[in-house]
């Protein structure tokens, strides 16, 4: 009897430690038990904090690779051994948020407009999660000096709308002269290349992207724009190769160059000449039994060859397999064959050749071929390739990229493809601004003014959102590692005093003259961002509750 009294007891204490622990919030106030057991609840400034400090978390995490001196990230798989062996070295900020893992909802935030941007424009991913993050730091003052949040947002709001009409004003454009829009295409490439790990040889990648960005005429497609990384030389032999480049090989017995030739691109299986009867067996009596089967086999690929034949092409591209026997009666018709082709590369070659894909060849008559100039095998490196010269929608070109190993190859390719990416959203937009902290400083000196003109709270937040803007050009000084505190002060008062093209050179470590040295960016990043970052901003400073659900628990 004892001993069950003592049980029971101790069960009674058990259950009211439980009860206590789970319906006492922080404070030690006792709450009603609303949310299933294993879910919790922050509410009010305590949510609020844990907002604000995942979001700054990550904005500080990506803040040393802003600029043209940023800092490199190595990101390496906790994983299995295999993925231990895969590093990234990179300080594009897209790819450094992509690859992390968190479990703060605020901070996902951030990372979702950081993807937005790299989506939208290609470039200004660290830029837009750095200026949400100081946003949300200026915020978190105005919060501690009882602020209302509504108030911010409002003040913001306002502050925004004056940047952007800012933009507007200060943006150029040079788009009814050729010969002055190719020269800012190949600044806004520069400056984009300047933060990246092709800083050295930008000059000639800056040129390499923009040939390949105008020989698109406006259309913007990407997909006629082929990277091709081979390891081996330095990334200052990387070239533009006129056409498309398809890294197969032209099968055996082939002629190696076709002038002019007839192109039927096709996704058809050609290797029905091994027998394939899946999950079925067939009883033979004699090995003529086997012959005849393997015999029908036969004429049933050579009645589908003679239907490709009947095309009259002078090459066959096949994304499938193509077994001996097809090829060889193909080869032996004068037909190139490349075969293994894979989707990417039929979808390509079918835009840039002018070709329809067929997968049955009954009417040859309405089947639309491609052509092109030439094709024909060359070596890259150590590598056989074909090149397809002359295409008939002659936008396509294949940008070949050289080095001295796959992580530099890899990161020179994220480079690039920013780089591209930026000049299609300037050729769309065609208008640019001047770099080097000069769009950040005029925006803050014209959201200043506003400041000076509204009553209130709305006032402050104002000017904290002049001082957050500020703050991005002092990152980059800082990580360049000069004093931040003068020069930024020092362009202050340079484009206060009338000089507008004023920037920050982060060669000398001085304020200079942005369109003396040709450091211009496309106004359509500088917008997206600025935009993207107030919005996340504000809906990070609008959360007063978190709620953690607990899973719905299986049945066993």
């Amino acid at each position: 009897a004892a001993t069950n009294s003592a049980l029971n007891k101790t069960e009674k204490n058990n259950t009211t430690s439980k009860m206590v622990s789970t319906e006492m919030d922080m404070v030690g106030n006792v709450l009603p038990q609303i949310l299933m057991e294993g879910a919790s609840e922050d509410k009010g400034e305590l949510a609020r904090l844990q907002s604000f400090v995942g979001a700054i978390a990550i904005a500080d995490l990506v803040k040393t690779t802003l600029g043209p001196k940023g800092m490199d990230k190595i990101l390496q798989s906790m994983g299995d051994e295999h993925a231990r062996k895969t590093i990234t070295v990179t300080n594009d900020g897209a790819t450094i948020l992509k690859s992390i893992y968190i479990d703060n909802p605020a901070a996902k935030i951030l990372i979702d407009i950081s993807k937005t941007q790299d989506e939208e424009v290609g470039d200004g991913t660290t830029t837009v999660a750095v200026m949400a993050g100081e946003l949300l730091k200026e915020a978190e003052k105005l919060v501690a000096q009882k602020i209302h949040p509504q108030i911010i947002i409002k003040g913001w709001r306002k502050a925004r709308d004056t940047a952007r009409k800012v933009l507007e004003e200060i943006a150029m454009d040079n788009s009814d002269n050729a010969e002055a829009f190719e020269q800012d295409l190949r600044n806004i490439a520069m400056t984009t290349l300047s933060s990246k790990l092709l800083l050295h040889d930008r000059q000639a990648f800056a040129e390499l992207a923009v040939k390949a960005v105008l020989r698109l005429k406006g259309s913007g497609n990407l997909d006629y724009i082929k990277i091709i990384k081979k390891p081996g030389g330095t990334l200052g032999d990387s070239f533009i190769a006129d056409g498309m480049i398809l890294e197969k090989s032209i099968s055996v017995g082939c002629e190696r160059r076709v002038e002019n030739p007839r192109v039927l691109i096709a996704n058809t299986p050609m290797d029905h000449d091994k027998i394939k009867i899946m999950g079925s067996k067939v009883k033979v009596d004699s090995m003529t039994a086997i012959a005849e089967i393997e015999e029908a086999e036969k004429k049933k690929m050579k009645a589908k060859v003679d239907k490709i034949l009947a095309h009259r092409p002078n090459v066959f591209i096949n994304r499938q397999l193509i077994y001996n026997y097809p090829e060889q009666l193909m080869a032996d018709a004068g037909v190139m064959v490349i075969e293994h082709a894979d989707f990417d590369g039929i979808e390509r070659l079918s835009a840039v050749l002018g070709s329809d894909i067929l997968s049955t060849f009954d009417d040859p008559e309405g089947a639309v071929l491609g052509t092109c100039d030439s094709i024909e095998e060359i070596m890259i490196g150590e590598d056989k390739v074909i090149r397809f010269n002359g295409c008939q929608r002659n936008e396509a070109c294949t940008i070949v990229l050289r080095g001295s190993g796959a992580h530099i190859l890899d990161e020179a390719e994220r480079s690039l493809h920013d780089a591209i990416c930026v000049l299609i959203a300037a050729v769309k937009n065609h208008r640019i601004l001047y770099g080097g902290g000069n769009a950040e400083m005029r925006m803050s000196l014209a959201v200043d003014d506003l400041a000076r003109t509204l009553s209130g709270k709305q006032a402050i937040a104002c000017e904290a959102f002049a001082r957050a803007l500020r703050q991005l050009p002092t990152i980059i000084c800082d990580n360049a590692g000069y004093d931040s505190a003068e020069l930024v002060s020092n362009l202050r008062s340079a484009v206060h005093g009338g000089a507008i093209s004023s920037g920050l050179d982060m060669f000398k470590g001085e304020v200079g003259d942005m369109a003396a040295m040709g450091v211009t960016e496309a106004y359509r990043v500088k917008e997206q961002a600025v935009i993207s970052a107030t919005e996340a901003a504000e809906m990070i400073l609008r959360v007063d509750d978190i709620v953690r659900c607990a899973p719905r628990q299986r049945q066993q």
